[in-house]
């Protein structure tokens, strides 16, 4: 793992969880458009990395199942999981200073604009 990826990782998992506490999302939305589109992830890889950070207890058994077949990179998956808990943290005290209506506007735009860029990606 070099500094570079390590930088991302970090990012990635504080605006996850940032994200996360302050929208209710973040894992799938933030981090494997990240990982495969910045860190050059397959999609396999991407899913399993994501489901294993998010490991207790929420996606054990997939994680098992993506881990049998290879998919899961441990030490990525740790990383993320450490800041996605320091930005959950966080983006819950932030939501609850913004209204309902325009969290809620916030929360779609944000899906579309992943959403389109994962699309129309290359």
């Amino acid at each position: 793992m070099t500094a570079t990826q390590l930088i991302i990782l970090i990012i990635a998992g504080l605006i996850a969880g940032l994200l996360g506490g302050t929208l209710g999302v973040g894992g799938g939305i933030i981090v494997i458009p990240t990982l495969v589109l910045i860190l050059g992830f397959t999609q396999h890889n991407a899913q399993g990395t994501a489901l294993a950070f998010m490991l207790p207890p929420v996606t054990l058994l997939a994680t098992l199942n993506y881990w049998k077949e290879g998919y899961v990179n441990w030490k990525f998956a740790l990383i993320l999981s450490v800041t996605f808990f320091v930005g959950a943290y966080l983006g819950s005290l932030i939501s609850f200073n913004i209204p309902e209506k325009i969290l809620r506007k916030v929360f779609g735009v944000f899906i579309i604009v992943v959403a389109l860029k994962m699309i129309f990606s290359k």
